[in-house]
């Protein structure tokens, strides 16, 4: 009996230190379990970034909320500037000869009659030579028509000599005619000419109103008949020439109004106005030219040059946020909520080596104030004046506040921190 009493204690002492240990083994197996069974928020926080009022207010960011606003739903579809042959003027001379002078330079804009160039021959000179000569022969064919008809009514002359002479007069005439029609086609006016003036030179004139779009001649080169000296466009009859697809001609109208760009200087826009609707496919393709008339500012628009137009169709009532609060990233593209969620970075530094969140240790930098943002992913729709219509991937809550300039910034902080962080 007595050698059991002294077994007693230490039975007990034993079964006392395994129901501890069990107790630790289960309760560090449940807090396992009950993080195993957390959810994994990670890759939300990963979304999230946070700014210092000073680094806001450097960035230039402001706030604002997503609005319903009616916007207009826009068709968009490439082209070109074309200007009908009727408006442009390849500019030649009907007399080969020199260029004496030239009066015009590329660019510039010049009236119809209006002297382009002058050019030499000494082919001028004879043709008003023998245009004189042409008068004085005719004034004495008919003296001499005359004193032939007198014989001939006096039965003095043989009546073969006033028929010669009708004859030649009638020619001389017909060569009057011819000279005069040649002589006026150089730019002189034949009533003019006499001994004391005739022209060495002949001005080539404009015969339209426009723009020297290109200038071929030099002073001193020889010029052939119908050799091009220059060329003028009249910018005035300016269209553009889109490119529509099948699908979408039914939406154009004749007296729609465009909005066009050119694609080496994109900044600048110009309106112009349906004017006709192609009735078949352009070159083999499914599209369909529609041509447009020019309105307004011509200005740096040049025969060729390729545009990308804007048309407008309806108007629609739908959720959008200035075009400044997208943000494209690695070809998504996003806006930012002001949120209450943390920032997976500071996640980590308020996590003891268990997993156990804690208060956030204190600092020095305690009192600072930050904004938490929040990527979120959007779809975008139509763009006017400024607004584009967008579709959040997630349901957002109503009145949302979100980032509406500056958010280029943010998302380069978020971007960095994640890095930093990985």
């Amino acid at each position: 009996m007595k050698i059991q009493f002294k077994i007693l204690p230490f039975i007990l002492a034993l079964l006392m230190f395994n129901s501890c240990k069990n107790n630790h083994e289960d309760g560090h197996n449940h807090e396992a379990e009950t993080s195993a069974e957390q959810p994994n928020t990670a890759e939300e926080s990963h979304s999230v970034t946070a700014l210092t009022d000073e680094q806001i207010k450097a960035a230039g960011i402001s706030y604002g909320t997503i609005e319903m606003k009616l916007l207009t739903a826009v068709l968009q579809a490439n082209g070109n500037i074309k200007v009908p042959n009727n408006n442009k003027a390849m500019i030649t001379s009907l007399y080969g000869g020199v260029i004496k002078s030239i009066h015009v330079e590329s660019g510039k804009i010049i009236a119809k009659g209006q002297v382009i160039a002058t050019i030499a021959n000494p082919q001028f000179i004879q043709l008003q030579e023998e245009y004189l000569t042409i008068n004085s022969k005719i004034t004495f064919a008919e003296q001499e028509l005359q004193r032939q008809t007198e014989l001939s009514e006096g039965n003095a002359g043989a009546k073969k000599n006033l028929q010669s002479i009708t004859a030649e007069l009638n020619g001389l005439k017909i060569r009057k005619a011819s000279l005069f029609q040649q002589i006026q086609l150089m730019g002189i006016n034949p009533s003019t000419i006499n001994n004391s003036n005739l022209k060495t030179t002949i001005n080539v004139l404009s015969p339209i109103n426009g723009v020297v779009s290109t200038l071929f001649a030099k002073i001193g080169s020889y010029v052939d008949v119908a050799a091009p000296i220059a060329e003028i466009i009249d910018n005035q009859a300016m269209h553009v020439d889109l490119n529509i697809f099948e699908k979408d001609i039914s939406n154009i109208k004749l007296g729609q109004s465009i909005i066009f760009r050119t694609i080496n200087n994109p900044d600048n826009q110009y309106e112009a106005v349906v004017h006709t609707i192609g009735s078949s496919f352009e070159n083999e393709t499914k599209s369909i030219a529609v041509h447009c008339d020019v309105k307004g500012n011509r200005k740096g628009l040049i025969d060729g040059m390729s545009v990308v137009a804007s048309i407008s169709l309806h108007n629609i009532l739908t959720a959008s946020v200035p075009d400044a609060a997208i943000v494209n990233f690695e070809g998504k593209d996003f806006i930012f909520i002001i949120t209450d969620k943390i920032p997976e970075i500071e996640k980590h530094e308020d996590t003891d080596e268990h997993g156990h969140q804690h208060e956030p240790k204190k600092t020095e930098n305690e009192n600072i104030k930050t904004t938490n943002f929040e990527r979120i992913e959007v779809l975008k729709g139509v763009s006017n004046m400024g607004f584009t219509a967008i579709t959040p991937v997630v349901t957002l809550p109503e009145n949302v506040k979100i980032a509406v300039k500056g958010t280029f910034f943010i998302n380069a902080k978020l971007v960095n921190t994640g890095e930093h962080e990985h």
